[in-house]
């Protein structure tokens, strides 16, 4: 029983260890990632700060710090490259935001690449940094990078701060360097990508003693007076005094740097303001013109439609003439014609009869003469193709004596139009 007890002791205790230390990583990593946001912030106004009194260039100490303090963040939990060989080599940066940094407009990543002096991802990362600031477009470069979620969960390990809800933050805290002129070397040592950045807190590390803190000083320092062998002599009377001195002293002193940080802080949010301010007034104008143009090319539509409905109006209209016209020239077409051409009963009767009458007389002694006349009739209206022709009225004469003379031989009248009779010698 004993021995089961401190087994399952000892399992307790391991499996505290275990949720012990993964709260303690989770706490650290999320230490790590508040003290560089912290510490950015501050840089970023030592900068604005600095800005107003010189022109920031390599020289700078502020610069030095800020860049040295990006790089830390944009390398935060980076992964390696995978070689392979299975190996995990370290990476830059500037290889995550050669990447992510693609989509900007007239971006610079190409005039990195191309540089002849930098050889080294890191220091291709840091020019790219001084490139950024002085063109004022590197809070657009980060912005732009944050978006593109799948190529920052690909370059980036969990807990990273581009992954967390401080990549917000940074931002907007970037946003306002652009109201900087930077200057920069491009050639300079702070290029180098040999050593990493290192990052100097001793700027920002101000210690701030509580008034609760120097009340207790005081007291403490009048006890230990007291208890002296002279403290009933006069000469002790005085430190209490200059500690009340120093205390008010040291209240100014905490007011004034509140004032200098909150006149810090009203500098940046009026910048920030401004450029708001600025791309409100951009877009405003942006708008403007859009919507000039959506209404010119609704313009521009409505005639379109306009002409293009009087031009079917105009179409249907020349339709209809030429229907009518058509109808009216196949009417006056179809009445020449009736008006023109004997009737087919007519003609069939005609013709008819000349037969019968030369069938009859066959065999009789005028056949001969009536073969010789129905030849001279099959010349004459041989020279004539056409109905229409001059000539017609004297052909129709020559076949109508020919005719005439068929009938004397017969001694019968024989009434033969002269389309029947053409008909008839064909």
């Amino acid at each position: 029983m004993a021995s089961r007890s401190l087994g399952g002791l000892s399992g307790s205790r391991g499996g505290g260890g275990g949720g012990g230390r993964k709260s303690l990583s989770a706490r650290n990593a999320a230490v790590e990632r508040r003290n560089l946001i912290t510490v950015c912030r501050f840089s970023v106004k030592t900068l604005i700060d600095r800005s107003c009194f010189e022109t920031i260039d390599d020289s700078s100490p502020e610069f030095n710090n800020f860049a040295a303090i990006l790089e830390q963040i944009l390398s935060h939990r980076l992964k390696g490259q995978v070689t392979w060989f299975g190996y995990e080599s370290p990476r830059s940066f500037w290889d995550y935001i050669r990447v992510a940094c693609r989509k900007v407009s007239q971006n610079c990543i190409c005039s990195i690449e191309n540089m002849e002096n930098v050889s080294s991802s890191r220091a291709k990362g840091r020019a790219w940094i001084r490139v950024a600031l002085m063109e004022k477009h590197l809070s657009e470069y980060i912005s732009t990078a944050l978006r593109d979620f799948k190529t920052t969960r690909r370059f980036y390990e969990e807990g990273a701060i581009v992954l967390g809800e401080e990549a917000n933050m940074l931002a907007g805290m970037l946003l306002g360097l652009n109201a900087i002129d930077f200057s920069f070397c491009l050639k300079g040592e702070g290029l180098d990508g040999n050593f990493p950045a290192v990052i100097d807190y001793t700027p920002y590390l101000k210690f701030t003693q509580s008034s609760d803190s120097i009340s207790s000083d005081e007291e403490e320092l009048r006890t230990l007076g007291s208890s002296g062998s002279e403290s009933s002599s006069p000469e002790n009377v005085g430190p209490p005094f200059i500690m009340d001195e120093n205390s008010w002293f040291n209240k100014c002193k905490r007011v004034k740097q509140k004032y200098q940080l909150t006149l810090e802080q009203k500098g940046y949010l009026e910048e920030l303001l401004r450029l708001r301010e600025d791309q409100l007034s951009e877009s405003v104008s942006q708008n403007k013109i859009l919507l000039q143009r959506i209404e010119d090319s609704d313009l521009a539509h409505k005639l379109e439609k306009e002409q293009l409905e009087y031009i079917i109006v105009e179409l249907q209209d020349q339709l209809t003439v030429l229907k009518n016209n058509d109808l009216r020239s196949r009417q006056e077409l179809t009445a020449h014609l009736t008006n023109q051409w004997p009737s087919p009963g007519a003609l069939d009767a005609n013709a008819v009869a000349l037969d019968t009458l030369l069938y009859r007389k066959h065999n009789k002694q005028w056949y001969e003469k009536s073969y010789q006349s129905l030849d001279q009739l099959s010349a004459e209206v041989s020279l004539s193709q056409t109905s229409l022709d001059p000539g017609q009225s004297q052909e129709g004469d020559g076949k109508q004596d020919t005719l005439n003379s068929v009938s004397e031989e017969y001694g019968t009248d024989i009434e033969v139009p002269s389309t029947a009779a053409a008909l008839w010698c064909r």
